[in-house]
């Protein structure tokens, strides 16, 4: 180990025996949901979207534009009409059970390993903006080191457990070969876990070569090192570049989720039940591909839906009726007994305002009600997902404390019930000072270190900031404080060895 990064090691102990608080924070585990769970529609309700589904699966078809995914397909005794496959109704519950009902991925780091599936919940951060804004500079296209800094404040971020994938898309570099920089910038300024690339089929092999060197071949066969998304072209078909993607990760036993995007109005009917038996039949195709390519391999059922401006065109973020969609999407993943992805910090609004947390909260509490296994998009979404915001970020981080807070519930022990306080305090007494209040006062509720909780007087004369105002000083002193988690330089140089292999056999697209 070099001196450089044993000294910082030593930094990083000796500040955390200095601050019992900071080890308490950095322990943070991944949450599992106690709260009951959401469900808008009754077995009923729930049974007639799904036969209208299987309807869809079985007389209306679902679209595969890939000469390989349709032999697999034939293989399976799916019946093709030119690229339309048209499922049996009662192969898709068998196929759909061969996926296990909950997985964990690994990290780089073993602590940082996550489960999906069951009642633990996964946050990630958003994915995809090719622009980013904060309050210096505005907005504008999207780097590599806007991508790398969104990596550093999500790795020092507790309450964000997973690393994600495109961030944010890094306009600057080549687009043949920003997946490696990508990759690589994941591995080596975090040690949490992240998303494979899904441009392509050879962009997804890069990835899982990646992978490999970090974690081991025969690893990552075990227990997967990727979860990638991979969305369906709706209405109704999944592209080449997807099922090459797909093909890909699961020939290789890594996860996927398997993601429906619609946007109800214009990809999807107008009407939420119409869609939700869409958004169902959609998803159940890819999944049931995935385990007739590659049966056992990790799927998470998705679901990415809202609904346009039917004035503008525009799609509307935070809506009610993408919240009634949400929900039911979760009973239906459930029924298939399949880990689920859904939520988001999803604004329609441009920057970090009132409008941009109103309709954050609008999606992320349905989606903590609903039981959503795997949230992406957790932190920093704006402009319908077109930017990524430094102040927004750093905002919506300090809601996911609180939500891991919410999704504990009621703590019903004898310690949470305080009889001894109860009974020993007098009518004209407190509980300021008692043995309980003591032993319990750093844990007992949580307290945002971001959020103002002072008087007018104090903060006025602290300078009276805005909650953007302070949001733009506290990501930039978290990248200040930034320091790399340890890397073993033989990985490093192997993983470089590779990326400039690629970088030189990858030819540009043109």
């Amino acid at each position: 180990m070099s001196k450089d990064r044993r000294q910082r090691r030593v930094g990083r102990r000796d500040r955390h025996h200095a601050d019992p608080e900071a080890t308490a924070v950095a322990k943070i585990a991944q949450p599992v949901n106690n709260l009951p769970v959401y469900e808008l529609v009754n077995e009923e309700g729930l049974n007639k979207i799904h036969n209208a589904s299987l309807e869809i699966l079985s007389d209306v078809g679902i679209d595969f534009y890939d000469d390989e995914a349709q032999a697999i397909l034939k293989q399976h005794s799916v019946r093709m009409a030119g690229d339309t496959a048209f499922f049996d109704r009662e192969m898709i519950a068998e196929y759909v059970a061969k996926a296990p009902r909950q997985f964990t991925q690994l990290a780089r780091n073993p602590e940082q390993n996550v489960v999906i599936g069951g009642n633990h919940v996964c946050f990630a951060p958003v994915y995809g903006p090719p622009f980013v804004v904060d309050l210096d500079r505005g907005r504008r296209e999207a780097t590599l080191a806007d991508f790398r800094n969104f990596v550093k404040l999500t790795y020092q971020c507790p309450y964000l457990h997973h690393s994600g994938g495109t961030i944010v898309e890094p306009t600057d570099e080549p687009t043949h070969t920003r997946h490696l920089d990508m990759i690589y910038s994941h591995i080596t300024y975090s040690d949490k876990p992240f998303m494979g690339s899904v441009t392509s089929a050879a962009n997804a092999a890069d990835s899982v070569r990646m992978a490999e060197i970090v974690f081991g071949a025969d690893e990552i066969r075990q227990q997967p090192a990727l979860l990638s998304l991979i969305n369906i072209s709706s209405p109704r078909r999944l592209d080449d570049r997807m099922l090459g993607a797909l093909k890909v990760y699961a020939k290789a036993n890594q996860a996927l989720i398997i993601t429906p995007f619609l946007f109800s109005g214009a990809m999807a009917p107008v009407g939420v039940a119409g869609t939700l038996v869409q958004l169902n039949a959609e998803a159940l195709a890819g999944i049931v591909f995935t385990q007739m390519v590659n049966p056992g391999t990790p799927v998470v059922y998705g679901a990415f839906q809202t609904n346009i401006d039917l004035q503008s065109g525009a799609p509307v973020f935070g809506s009610p009726e993408s919240q009634v969609a949400l929900y039911v999407a979760g009973q239906l993943a459930r029924k298939h007994g399949l880990p689920f992805r859904s939520g988001g910090m999803f604004a329609s609004s441009k920057i970090a305002d009132a409008q941009a947390a109103y309709e954050s909260v609008m999606v992320m509490l349905p989606a903590v009600m609903a039981r959503v296994n795997f949230v992406l998009h957790a932190a920093g979404w704006l402009e319908g997902g077109l930017a990524a915001g430094y102040e927004k970020f750093v905002m919506d981080i300090e809601l996911l404390g609180m939500f891991h807070k919410y999704l504990q519930g009621l703590d019903l022990s004898e310690n949470g019930l305080a009889m001894e306080s109860l009974r020993t305090v007098p009518t004209d007494g407190h509980h300021l000072g008692t043995p309980h209040t003591m032993q319990n006062f750093r844990q007992a509720f949580h307290r945002s270190e971001f959020f103002d909780y002072n008087s007018f007087e104090q903060w006025r004369d602290e300078g009276g900031l805005t909650a953007t105002q302070k949001a733009n000083g506290r990501y930039k002193t978290l990248l200040r404080q930034y320091e790399a988690p340890d890397l073993d330089p033989a990985i490093d140089e192997a993983l470089q060895a590779f990326m400039a292999q690629r970088k030189a056999e990858i030819q540009p697209e043109y």
